[in-house]
């Protein structure tokens, strides 16, 4: 069971561009599986974290609903985002700046053949990163994703999550708000949920910057010791 995983930073990339990356290296994990069950090749298969963020960019999960985004294509123009339909499940998110976007794309038979517990060990991630910065985050319950003040009337989220898996193979994953602009959620109902808030890092901490790098530091500290995984770079 290969445990490594490897890490790489894309900085900012479109998010068409950065979900065709994800699909090959998802579909080279697969083809290995499937050379291993017919030829009981015995190979080991990889495992990638991407950590990436997106231009102002608006996706719609293929169960989710249009009349969920606000905004006609004039009004996306001028707010200079990008608009997509893409294969997952949910509905309508936003991504974009002072937003860190991670896809992590693992073999789940390294790890634990379990989706469920994937996407908690997901969640906990956050939550446990939230922590050192003095916020008490949980899940909501029926909901995906990490919340603030869940239970009343100011429940918001501060990380949106969506997962696709296949033959035990992850991709897509999950975008924690630090310093994004709130304004462009304005323009959704969020995940098709009506009035529910969301909110960013440094918006709960009453601060202008939160230092992403240290985030994602944080994050990657979390990750492994859940996973009981190593973090590579690879070698270019």
């Amino acid at each position: 069971m290969n445990k490594t995983i490897q890490l790489q930073d894309l900085g900012i990339k479109d998010f068409k561009d950065t979900w065709d990356y994800q699909e090959t290296l998802f579909k080279a994990i697969l083809d290995t599986k499937i050379k291993n069950r017919r030829e009981d090749a015995g190979l080991e298969t990889a495992n990638h974290f991407l950590f990436v963020e997106h231009p102002h960019v608006y996706t719609l999960g293929k169960s989710g609903d249009l009349s969920n985004l606000l905004l006609s294509e004039e009004q996306l123009a001028e707010k200079e985002a990008t608009f997509y339909k893409i294969n997952r499940g949910g509905d309508i998110t936003y991504h974009g700046p002072g937003q860190i976007v991670g896809y992590p794309i693992l073999d789940l038979d390294n790890f634990f053949t379990d989706v469920h517990k994937y996407l908690r060990f997901l969640e906990e991630v956050i939550i446990l990163t939230l922590a050192e910065y003095g916020l008490k985050t949980e899940r909501s319950p029926g909901e995906t994703g990490v919340w603030l003040g869940v239970g009343t009337p100011f429940a918001r989220k501060i990380c949106a999550m969506g997962v696709r898996a296949s033959r035990w193979v992850t991709m897509h994953g999950f975008a924690l708000n630090v310093n994004a602009d709130l304004g462009y959620f304005d323009h959704i109902i969020p995940c098709g949920i009506k009035g529910k808030a969301v909110t960013t890092l440094n918006n709960e901490l009453g601060v202008d910057n939160v230092d992403e790098a240290e985030v994602k530091q944080k994050i990657l500290k979390h990750f492994s010791e859940l996973f009981e995984a190593e973090f590579i770079k690879p070698e270019h």
